[in-house]
C-alpha cells in the first residue's frame, strides 16, 4: 500500500467512515491473503500496482495457501473426486482463487487437468449429471455452477486454455429462456435457480472481459437481468426473501463456499458493473445492517470447516473467525469493497481487478 492509499484511508477515517480504520489495519496485515483482499477488494487498488503484486507474490508461501495444497500426491494431483466437498481439485482451485493466489503457477496444472477431465468427460454430459427433457429442450438441467466456478477459477489463476472456452460455450448453450440455469430435474421446474445462476454470471463476465468474448458478456447480461428482476433476494409476488431448497439462507453471509447470499450477490453485481442499478438498494441496506462495532462484517455461515484430514464439507484451510458477532477479515474486505463501489469511487479513479469490470465497447 502506497502513501496515496494511506492518505485516502486516513482522510476517510477522519471523516468518520465506518470500517476504514479496520480496512487500513487489514491492508497492512502480515497475512498476504488478508492484505491482498483489503487492498484489492476493500481499497480498490489495481492488482497490477507494484505494492499489490508484491503482496500477492507472498501468498503461495502463506500457511493458508500451503494448507489448501496439502492434500496433493507426489504427482501434483489431489487423490479425491474432482468435486469432493470442499477439499477436491475443483474446490481447491476455487478457494485458491478466492485467496488471490497469483496466476500462472505450473504447479497447479495437474489439479486443473483433474477438473477438466471431470467436466469434459463423457459421463458428465449424460444423466444424471446432465438431463434434457424431451418436451423442454431449451431447459438443459445442469449444475452450471460447476462449469462457472471452474471458468472463474481458471481466469483468476491464469489457467485458461481452449478447453476453458469449451466450458464457456457450453454455459451459453445451456442458458435457460429466462436467462439463468437450473439443475432441477423435475419437469415442473421451469424457472432458473439463483444458486445456479450467480456463479456462471460471474464466470462468463470474467472470461468475456478478459478475452473480449461478446457472447459471454451478452449471456452474462441476461443472467444479471434475471437476478435484478427479483430484485436479488426477494420474491416479486409477496416481497419476502427467497428460500432456497439448498445453499443456506440468502440473508446470511456465507464464506468461503458461496452459492447465493446477500454479500455474494452484491459482489457479483459489483464485478459485472451492475451495482448502481436501483434494484440493488434493498440488498445493500441489508448488508449495511450487518456491520459490526469494529466496522467489519461477520462470516455468519461457516460453509466449510477446517479439517486436517479428508472430511465431508471440510476445508484444509483456516478461513478466519465465524459467528454473527465477530468480524472476519475476508468477509469484511469484500463487504467494505461493495459498499465503497456503491457509495464512493475508488481512490484516484483506480479500479481493482476484482471490482467493477468495463463493458466491451
Amino acid at each position: 500500500m502506497d502513501a496515496a492509499d494511506v492518505g485516502w484511508l486516513q482522510r476517510s477515517s477522519e471523516a468518520g467512515e465506518p470500517g476504514d480504520a479496520l480496512l487500513l489495519r487489514l491492508a497492512g496485515s502480515p497475512d498476504p491473503g488478508v492484505a491482498f483482499a483489503a487492498l484489492t477488494l476493500g481499497l480498490g487498488r489495481s492488482e497490477d500496482a507494484q505494492a499489490v503484486r508484491a503482496v500477492r507474490a507472498a501468498i503461495p508461501a502463506s500457511p493458508r495457501a500451503r494448507a489448501l495444497l496439502s492434500g496433493r500426491a507426489p504427482d501434483g494431483t489431489i487423490p479425491l473426486h474432482a468435486y469432493a466437498k470442499w477439499q477436491g481439485p475443483h474446490w481447491t482451485l476455487v478457494q485458491l482463487a478466492i485467496l488471490g493466489y497469483p496466476p500462472g503457477d505450473p504447479a497447479l496444472l495437474p489439479i486443473r487437468e483433474q477438473v477438466l477431465a471431470w467436466l469434459l468427460g463423457r459421463q458428465h454430459a449424460k444423466p444424471p449429471a446432465t438431463v434434457v427433457l424431451v418436451d423442454q429442450p431449451d431447459r438443459v438441467r445442469r449444475c452450471a455452477s460447476q462449469e462457472g466456478n471452474a471458468i472463474w477459477a481458471a481466469v483468476r489463476l491464469g489457467l485458461e486454455d481452449e478447453r476453458t472456452t469449451r466450458l464457456v460455450e457450453r454455459l451459453i448453450a445451456w442458458q435457460w429462456p429466462d436467462g439463468g440455469w437450473n439443475c432441477d430435474r423435475r419437469p415442473g421446474a421451469r424457472g432458473s435457480s439463483f444458486q445456479e445462476t450467480a456463479i456462471p454470471l460471474r464466470a462468463l463476465w470474467a472470461y468475456g472481459t478478459k478475452h473480449r468474448h461478446p457472447d459471454a458478456i451478452a449471456a452474462g447480461e441476461r443472467a444479471a437481468a434475471l437476478l435484478l428482476d427479483r430484485p436479488l433476494l426477494w420474491r416479486r409476488s409477496a416481497w419476502t426473501l427467497i428460500r432456497p431448497d439448498w445453499g443456506g439462507a440468502v440473508d446470511r453471509i456465507h464464506f468461503p463456499i458461496q452459492f447465493y447470499d446477500v454479500l455474494f450477490a452484491l459482489q457479483v453485481m459489483a464485478e459485472t458493473g451492475h451495482l448502481d442499478d436501483p434494484r440493488c438498494a434493498d440488498a445493500l441496506d441489508l448488508l449495511r445492517s450487518k456491520r459490526l462495532r469494529d466496522g467489519g462484517f461477520p462470516r455468519e455461515d461457516r460453509t466449510a470447516v477446517r479439517s486436517a484430514r479428508v472430511a465431508s464439507r471440510g476445508t484444509w484451510a483456516d478461513w478466519g473467525p465465524a459467528g454473527a458477532r465477530t468480524s472476519n477479515p475476508f468477509v469484511s474486505a469484500a463487504a467494505l469493497g461493495v459498499l465503497r463501489i456503491a457509495g464512493h469511487p475508488p481512490p484516484d479513479g483506480r479500479s481493482s481487478g476484482q471490482g467493477t469490470c468495463q463493458r466491451i465497447p
